[in-house]
């Protein structure tokens, strides 16, 4: 009965607009452009004011708190049947936006967003600010974005709570420093790009005849694919491809990087990607990444497709399923190319949350706490798929070295000739077995 009371409240649009309470008057905005921080001093205090009296005009109010704003979107997310997160856009009259994001699982507060937006005259809006911000409105981290002349994201200042102290810079597209070829094996990087800023990163880099950079950043459409997903905040980015590549490296160590940062904005684009990379001569591509999209992967499927002399080494994923009930692509587009790959504990068992599938997935590998380098140079150890896949990635540019003369049919005839059965099945949960190390040549 509780719980049906709690649905019936929330469900009629009550979206938890109470951080604490805090004094603030609503009205005209400080000017952000001259004073982001005074700006977002005044959006935290007016999200951390009392909930408006009915929950069904919590967008309204919350608009007419930033003097008068327009209400573009006001959208509830369930958790578990009830509403659980809310998210608001308020377009302000010079054409900036704010945008409210409120975590409340089971009607309790957990976490607010609040992030500001810059318009300009062409293109959408430019993330500027924000804040997270703890149930009793206490600021827990911080950020800010400037650009370039050409308006261009720059660097990303991680602040302190008070919204002015710079706590950290991160570069944002840095162009790449200049070097020579190192020579040895080609092998694309498909990621979010590589922190080519890094000396072990940038003296493997494979390049032309003028010292520029093989590779593509097929997200922003320009030559310098930085290590940099901010699909799911601009603030506070993800990095992934930097760890994936030291595994490439150490494990091969004649492999030189060609790194393509994937085209999140458009999948059709990697169309492009694999034409641009056998243009290079490139005979392995390294896909540590997924999704539940069919759609998102069919240019993927054509041109891999067209291709049957680049091998494809691609993770299962991590979603702790059978991805032969339930497909993660590209793993399961059926192509003889490909080599999926998913990770395995050091004596033969499947990883935990790792996928798995007897006729999609090819092949189990160590990937657990494996010795990797992240973006900032940091030594550490990472788990699960991403990392298995490099690893089989490092074999197959090894077996190259060997015979340069071998193309993806010789070269996954050899690597799934090195799996094994695991005593811990009757059955295998993959087509092929386990490798065990997959660093012993001999």
């Amino acid at each position: 009965m509780i719980r049906q009371q709690l649905k019936n409240l929330l469900g009629a649009g009550f979206l938890a607009l109470c951080l604490g309470t805090v004094a603030a008057v609503a009205g005209t905005p400080p000017d952000a452009r001259n004073d982001p921080e005074a700006f977002m001093e005044f959006a935290i205090a007016q999200a951390c004011r009392s909930p408006p009296p009915a929950g069904a005009q919590a967008g309204a109010e919350l608009a007419r708190r930033f003097g008068g704003a327009q209400l573009l979107e006001a959208r509830v997310f369930d958790f578990r049947g009830l509403p659980g997160r809310a998210q608001f856009r308020l377009l302000l009259a010079d054409g900036d936006e704010v945008r409210v994001s409120r975590l409340f699982p089971m009607g309790r507060l957990r976490r607010v967003t609040v992030d500001y937006y810059r318009g300009f005259p062409k293109g959408p809006p430019r993330p500027v600010m924000s804040a997270a911000l703890n149930a009793g409105c206490g600021v827990l981290r911080a950020a800010r974005i400037d650009y370039d002349r050409q308006g261009r994201a720059e660097t990303l200042l991680n602040l302190g709570q008070d919204l002015k102290q710079v706590l950290s810079r991160q570069p944002l597209n840095p162009p790449v420093p200049a070097g020579r070829d190192p020579g040895g094996i080609l092998v694309a990087h498909v990621d979010t790009g590589v922190n080519y800023l890094l000396e072990g990163v940038s003296a493997r880099l494979a390049r032309d005849t003028r010292g520029m950079p093989l590779g593509f950043d097929y997200w922003d459409m320009d030559n310098r694919p930085f290590d940099l997903d901010t699909g799911r905040s601009p603030f506070f980015p993800l990095h992934h491809g930097t760890a994936v590549a030291s595994i490439i490296l150490r494990e091969a160590p004649r492999a030189r990087l060609v790194p393509y940062r994937y085209p999140r904005p458009d999948m059709s684009r990697l169309e492009a990607l694999v034409a641009d990379a056998d243009d290079q001569g490139v005979v392995i591509v390294n896909m540590a990444m997924g999704s539940n999209k069919r759609s998102d992967w069919e240019a993927l499927a054509r041109a891999a497709g067209e291709r049957a002399h680049i091998l494809f080494v691609i993770s299962a994923g991590n979603d702790g399923r059978d991805i032969d009930e339930r497909p993660v692509f590209p793993a399961a587009l059926d192509l003889e190319n490909f080599l999926v790959v998913t990770s395995a504990d050091n004596f033969g068992r499947l990883a935990e949350g790792s996928n798995w599938g007897r006729s999609h997935v090819d092949i189990m590998v160590p990937g657990e706490r494996v010795p990797v380098t992240d973006h900032r140079g940091a030594d550490g150890k990472a788990s699960g798929s991403s990392f298995a896949v490099p690893r089989i990635t490092a074999l197959a540019a090894r077996l190259l070295a060997k015979h340069p003369d071998w193309k993806a049919k010789e070269l996954k005839r050899a690597i799934v000739a090195r799996a094994r059965l695991s005593r811990h099945y009757e059955v295998l949960p993959v087509r092929y077995g386990w490798i065990p190390d997959p660093t012993d040549d001999f």
